[in-house]
């Protein structure tokens, strides 16, 4: 009988005893990342804890629906905060609340009856396209769960390697198959199958990806590297000048516009407050006293600290107040141009004939360098100097993060990305703190129960919340390094996610190098005696069943906390604590939405797709449990996309890079079934070189793909002309809004101001929280103002 020992959780360090030879108490040289002498860490547990950690999960799933169906309608509409929240413009505010002749109350309480068309009609084209990946991904993984638990989980069970117990979790591996065995073959040719079915299934998502942009969008030129004091007039003749076929509709230069947006959403917050306070006057004839402080909404008498003043009096100064520093603000911001400009063409064929010319390589002698047609204006603009490109949505804008540009952006950057790497880098895995709590003996006094709470359960628990944590981390770095766009935001943040995700979750944990010391003794202390690491014990059946537990957590917790969005609830209930009056907090209700962040989703949701096809060879019970995570998890987000987030508008080149994220999950699946083959058998196996080539053929038709633009050809996102004679409809549409108030920030519209939008607004109902308040402050006056400060304190 082969002696055989389940891992040490904490250290990651695998007790294994290979060679089958070799006594029981044989020297450590013989175990794989021997445990620390007296090690407190719990080991061997039944079927790796599966059932255990299964049963728990399941029942924290049911506990946190449970807390979800009563907190959904009764914390100030949390539930609903994209149905009651304001659009932040006009066109949104329409597309949110006309999307559908359904009442909202009847919506909500039918929350699963939303369909394609209603998320469209709500969320947008990026929000269909995101459901459309998912559905592609649960496709594809029904079909590796079919495969991998009909023909790879009895293939491994056939083998003898280790012993018969019907309990042990290591049968289901392929560690259980004789190094000799012919069926190891069977493994290669599915993990290529694997590959194919990815790619068979990207390229079909890939074709109903529509990659069509508005023609004010195609027709608009991004330009930077102006010279600040530039005029419009120079740049309109510049290019009449130097393109005399092409005819230029308007010029928008770009100026610092980050506090007068600051200064515009606190005005618009306080004339809220105010228009509040003064239709309840209009409609009872009182006026109501309120606190200015912070929680002012508890002070129950008036003490040193808790005055109470007049609530029109107070708006009515704090909003002269901001609109005169706006108004000045205003007159000032036209002195700082950023030296950027979106130029608008009257046909898309001249915007990009401009842009060929500008990006153009002409080679002269030893010099290539793109020389773009001069004019008389060419010295005065510079035009050596510009960087032109496609202009993006402008809803895709990041107006107020323009000014930050050059050798500022590119510190910020270098500063954040390198605190966020030594943070994250460092304390990947909770395995450190396991390994960490075991040297002070904290489990000593359970070292005698194997139970798979502690050995198993806590330990997934604990890197689902790290993993949980991280998107949040680099989410905020990500919004500090100030991108110009919310797509190239959401891109930047999709990469970085995954790849500390995938560090975090799946390689470190497989090599076993989770603890920071044993790291660096690994990799820079060559005369330790534990830095003689066995890396043929990297693929055991142990690691596994950790996986299988990590993909049970993400399934059952991970989508029950998404849909409760704990971490939201917490910072909305303190914002609503927080609030002077109860104006203030219809204000935060209204603003409590915010878009829906894909980069961070599709990187979660990608990682732990990458766990599923990595391990679906080598471990293939981790494929159901997989498809239950991306089940539930798409259901999840029809959820919150169509009540918990506002619609976003990005680029699609976010959904084509997803795209391609996902096609490494196959590829480590070969990695992984390559390093256990070469481990196992060696080089010069069969089935060794055989992985090694497909491995090498496909990294190398990725990275021609990817970066040398080889086998284009064989994309479906070609650039393609569109007909304009049917695009005649849509033209109309573009041509009756005046490209002058599509690239120019909302607080530059000389035609829109605030108190237009906001009487607008007013014309409509938020939902049942307000329509509940209003009741009660129609009882409360009639009863005095006594009731009223009553009421306060009683709608929280």
């Amino acid at each position: 009988m082969n002696p055989f020992f389940f891992p040490d959780v904490g250290h990651s360090r695998l007790v294994y005893f290979w060679n089958r030879s070799l006594p029981f108490n044989s020297t450590n040289e013989t175990y794989c990342y021997s445990t620390a002498q007296g090690s407190t860490v719990l080991q061997g547990v039944t079927f790796g804890g599966i059932p255990t950690v299964l049963l728990l999960d399941v029942t924290c799933f049911f506990i946190l629906i449970l807390v979800f169906s009563i907190i959904r309608k009764r914390f100030w509409d949390y539930g609903r905060v994209a149905l009651v929240s304001e659009a932040e413009s006009e066109s949104r505010y329409s597309r949110l609340s006309t999307s559908s002749s359904v009442p909202e109350e009847l919506e909500y309480d039918n929350v699963g009856i939303t369909g394609d068309d209603e998320i469209h009609d709500r969320c947008g084209e990026d929000a269909i396209h995101y459901l459309a990946f998912q559905r592609h991904i649960i496709c594809l993984l029904i079909a590796v769960s079919i495969l991998s638990v009909c023909i790879i989980l009895p293939v491994n069970l056939s083998g003898d390697l280790l012993d018969k117990d019907p309990y042990s979790f290591g049968r289901t591996t392929i560690v259980n198959l004789q190094t000799g065995n012919n069926l190891l073959w069977l493994h290669t040719v599915f993990a290529v199958v694997y590959l194919i079915l990815t790619v068979v299934f990207m390229r079909h998502h890939m074709k109903y990806v529509t990659y069509k942009e508005e023609d004010i969008v195609k027709c608009t030129l991004f330009v930077t590297g102006l010279p600040k004091n530039a005029k419009e007039e120079a740049i309109q003749s510049h290019f009449a000048s130097a393109y005399p076929t092409c005819n230029v509709l308007e010029v928008q230069l770009c100026y610092d516009v980050a506090r007068l947006i600051y200064l515009f959403k606190k005005r618009k917050q306080a004339e809220k407050s105010l228009s509040y306070y003064k239709h309840l006057y209009q409609k009872y004839g009182k006026r109501v006293q309120i606190s200015t402080k912070p929680c002012g909404q508890f002070c129950c008498c008036e003490v040193r600290g808790c005055e109470r003043e007049d609530a029109i009096e107070y708006y009515t100064k704090v909003t002269n107040k901001l609109t005169e520093e706006f108004t000045e603000e205003e007159l000032t911001v036209y002195n700082h141009p950023l030296g950027m400009a979106f130029v608008t063409f009257q046909e898309k064929s001249m915007a990009t004939y401009i842009l060929k010319d500008f990006n153009a390589c002409k080679c002269q002698s030893i010099k290539c360098k793109g020389e773009p047609q001069p004019s008389s204006y060419s010295r005065e603009l510079g035009i050596s100097n510009w960087r032109v490109t496609y202009a993006p949505y402008p809803e895709n804008i990041c107006w107020n993060n323009l000014s930050v540009r050059g050798l500022k952006w590119w510190f910020r950057w270098f500063c954040i990305n390198l605190l966020l790497f030594i943070v994250l880098f460092f304390l990947t895995t909770p395995s450190i703190i396991i390994s960490t709590m075991d040297k002070f003996n904290v489990t000593k006094p359970i070292r005698y129960l194997n139970n798979p709470i502690v050995s198993q359960f806590f330990p997934t628990l604990l890197l689902w919340s790290f993993s949980a944590l991280l998107p949040t981390i680099v989410y905020y770095s990500t919004l500090l390094e100030s991108h110009w766009t919310k797509s190239g935001e959401n891109r930047i943040m999709m990469h970085k996610v995954y790849i500390f995700l995938i560090f975090m979750v799946l390689i470190l944990p497989s090599l076993g190098l989770t603890s920071l010391d044993f790291f660096f003794r690994w990799l820079f202390d060559r005369e330790s005696s534990e830095s003689k690491v066995r890396l043929e014990c990297v693929f055991l059946p142990d690691q596994g069943a950790f996986f299988v537990n990590y993909v049970i957590a993400s399934a059952f917790i991970g989508n029950g906390m998404e849909l409760l969005r704990l971490p939201g609830l917490i910072l909305y209930t303190i914002r609503m604590i927080m609030a002077k009056s109860t104006a203030e907090r219809k204000n935060i209700k209204q603003q409590q939405a915010f878009e829906y962040e894909f980069g961070a989703m599709y990187a979660w949701m990608l990682c732990v797709f990458t766990v599923i096809m990595a391990y679906s060879i080598t471990c293939p019970i981790i494929v159901p449990f997989g498809l239950i995570y991306i089940l539930l998890k798409h259901m999840v987000d029809r959820h919150n996309l169509y009540y918990a987030y506002l619609p976003a508008k990005l680029e699609k080149k976010i959904h084509f890079a997803a795209v391609n994220q996902a096609l490494a999950a196959p590829i480590l699946c070969l990695f992984w079934l390559y390093f256990f083959s070469f481990l196992r058998l060696g080089f010069r196996a069969p089935t060794t070189m055989f992985t090694c080539l497909v491995v090498s053929i496909t990294i190398f038709i990725c990275l021609a793909y990817t970066c040398f633009g080889c086998f284009k050809y064989l994309s479906p996102l070609n650039y393609k002309i569109e007909d304009l004679q049917g695009e005649r409809g849509n033209d109309s549409d573009v041509r009756a809004f005046p490209p002058s108030s599509k690239f120019v920030p909302r607080v530059l519209h000389p035609h829109s101001t605030e108190r237009t939008a906001l009487t607008h607004r007013e014309q409509h109902s938020y939902g049942t929280m307000e329509d509940t308040l209003s009741q009660a402050e129609d009882r409360s006056y009639s009863a005095g103002p006594a009731s009223t400060q009553q009421l306060s304190k009683g709608s929280l």
